[in-house]
């Protein structure tokens, strides 16, 4: 074994930095070569920057304009950067967000559509021969009732509705176009809806992936945004 491994080997004191003496602990920690070079560190980045900053003021153009300084704002001389609300939740809590609002979005679609009553008919031919009078059982005055909707044998034996006057069948005529325009707005709603659940749900699908993905189609007013994500081998 030569000189220099048998020196090595030798168990030696580790040597230590002192520490703040006792007289002086009311000054303190005392600083070590490390803290001193973290704070000289510190400082030259903070000199850089502003030095870069200065030199910035200098050579700005007095004539700049972008449209962003329109909405920009300051507060008492400084610039202030609004925040985004995105920004204020984590990537966790804007899914959990997004389930939740789809929940509600097919709540209300369901709900939308048990205010239609359908119809299933088997051709177009029968679509424009219906008449919903004859397949109610029910007389047209009473047709936009959605619920207590008597049929004509009904009437005729407790005599429950008189027969209607000029006014009443007019009155009866204006709810009628009211109840298919309810109609086609519920429909609308109902579509509208629908495409708004199926385009959070693809927005969901996106943040809670794992896995590289690539945009196919950017999302439209009638379609959302299409991914395709890189298959991976199961283990």
């Amino acid at each position: 074994m030569g000189g220099g491994s048998l020196a090595n080997a030798i168990k030696r004191k580790t040597h230590k930095e002192r520490g703040q003496p006792a007289a002086r602990s009311k000054f303190g920690l005392l600083e070590k070569k490390k803290d001193y070079k973290e704070r000289a560190r510190d400082f030259h980045r903070k000199e850089k920057a502003i030095k870069a900053l200065q030199r910035k003021a200098e050579e700005r153009n007095p004539d700049e304009f972008y449209f962003a300084m329109e909405s920009a704002r300051t507060k008492d001389g400084v610039h202030v950067t609004p925040t985004a609300e995105a920004n204020k939740y984590s990537q966790s809590e804007l899914a959990l967000m997004k389930t939740q609002d789809v929940a509600y979005l097919r709540a209300k679609a369901t709900a939308e559509a048990k205010s239609k009553h359908k119809v299933f008919l088997d051709s177009g031919k029968e679509a424009r021969e219906f008449d919903p009078e004859e397949f109610f059982d029910c007389p047209r005055e009473l047709l936009d009732r959605s619920y207590n909707r008597p049929r004509r044998a009904q009437l005729e034996s407790a005599a429950a509705v008189s027969e209607p006057d000029t006014k009443a069948a007019a009155k009866m005529e204006r709810r009628k176009h009211a109840a298919y325009k309810e109609l086609a707005q519920r429909v609308e709603r109902h579509a509208s809806l629908d495409k708004l659940a199926q385009k959070m749900d693809a927005e969901k699908a996106v943040m809670t992936g794992r896995g590289r993905k690539r945009k196919l189609s950017s999302a439209t007013a009638d379609a959302p945004a299409v991914f395709r994500w890189k298959r991976e081998r199961k283990r």
